[in-house]
């Protein structure tokens, strides 16, 4: 299993929110790309970004910090928030992003998903938020009708390939993660899961490596030293 760090951004700033929410926003550090070298000193192959302003708005905000965390890390980089249109993917792809993850436009526009998996193959992720079985778009601000699993299904016959999937309840909350969610994703498909949400302890890492899933995001966790990052890349492996 991979270790995927996390740098969620807001204002060009490292930033956590708590299940989802902009109103408790932490400010962890004013130089993302501080953190991403932090990130490859302790062993990390892989960045997992978000831009938090572009979820909502659609748009692409902290472009440039991204692009500065590839260009000074040379770390496989993969991006979500505000994707929301085939010019967007290829400015970030243009750019050296390794891979550009979908949220909301998967879920109210299936043709796009269709299009940009045809184009960019394997480059192309969909995240996937969940909230009470369902969901979740717009920066998890809205829960949509779309039944987890059925979109989970939806998404392999388009032919995506990765699969990052968040807990939103668990989100931030520094409480655990939803191992038998993480479980019954992977038995059910045969794309790359990636669990996000809640994974706060060494035990969070252990039990998802067993499921022998793809890869985990470690947001707060690493931030607060709740899990100690070269340890937890050691005991994925």
């Amino acid at each position: 299993m991979l270790i995927y760090p996390a740098i969620d951004l807001y204002g060009g700033k490292a930033v956590r929110l708590y299940k989802g929410d902009y109103a408790q926003m932490t400010v962890y550090n004013d130089d993302p790309t501080m953190v991403a070298k932090d990130f490859a000193a302790c062993g990390a192959t892989r960045i997992h970004l978000v831009d938090l302003e572009g979820a909502k708005a659609g748009t692409t905000p902290n472009f440039d910090t991204v692009k500065a965390i590839k260009d000074t890390t040379g770390l496989f980089c993969e991006i979500g928030g505000g994707i929301r249109s085939m010019e967007t993917i290829e400015k970030y792809l243009s750019a050296g992003i390794d891979r550009v993850i979908l949220g909301t436009a998967a879920v109210t526009e299936p043709g796009f998903v269709e299009e940009a998996v045809a184009k960019y193959g394997d480059k192309i992720a969909v995240g996937i938020d969940i909230k009470d079985g369902y969901v979740a778009i717009k920066g998890w601000t809205v829960k949509s009708e779309e039944n987890a699993l059925d979109f989970c299904e939806k998404m392999e016959k388009l032919g995506v390939k990765t699969l990052i999937c968040t807990d939103i309840s668990k989100d931030g909350a520094m409480q655990g993660t939803n191992h038998a969610l993480y479980q019954e994703l992977s038995q059910k498909f045969l794309m790359d899961i990636i669990a996000s949400g809640g994974v706060s302890s060494m035990e969070d890492v252990e039990r998802l490596a067993k499921l022998q899933i793809h890869g985990a995001i470690v947001g707060k966790a690493y931030y607060t030293g709740a899990i100690d990052l070269k340890t937890a890349i050691e005991v994925a492996k």
